[in-house]
């Protein structure tokens, strides 16, 4: 397959594999903020925040969900529409007292955000640890 090709290909089936054990959960309203950062508690957040007009995001969103094929247990990320919910992003800036950015990875743990990265750094970040 060319490098074209596994660039842009479309196939069901290669989706499929590529996200297989992401469990995309989108936050479409601030009160889900509650109980995500309540469910830290038990068990290690992930919030993806992402800009779906931004190309360097949509690589990186890409790349990220390729990185799950190496995971054992399935992790739930909560995902953030950043054009449609931008108030939302502006509340979670707040709330866990880091600076916007896209796309945005954040980490919670026991109800506090313990790590957060941007751009190709969320490629780097050594979130797995925690997890």
């Amino acid at each position: 397959m060319s490098i074209l090709k596994k660039l842009f290909n479309t196939n069901a089936e290669t989706k499929k594999d590529v996200t297989a054990n992401v469990h995309w959960v989108s936050i479409t309203d601030i009160s889900q903020l509650d109980a995500l950062t309540e469910a830290s508690k038990a068990e290690t957040v992930l919030i993806f925040k992402h800009s779906t007009r931004c190309g360097i995001s949509k690589m990186v969103f890409r790349q990220f969900e390729k990185s799950f094929k190496t995971f054992d247990k399935i992790i739930t990320v909560y995902y953030l529409d950043l054009l449609n919910y931008r108030e939302i992003s502006d509340e979670i800036a707040a709330r866990f007292q880091v600076f916007h950015q896209s796309p945005q990875l954040i980490v919670l743990k026991n109800g506090v955000m313990v790590a957060n990265a941007s751009h190709y750094d969320i490629l780097e970040l050594e979130y797995v640890s925690l997890i």
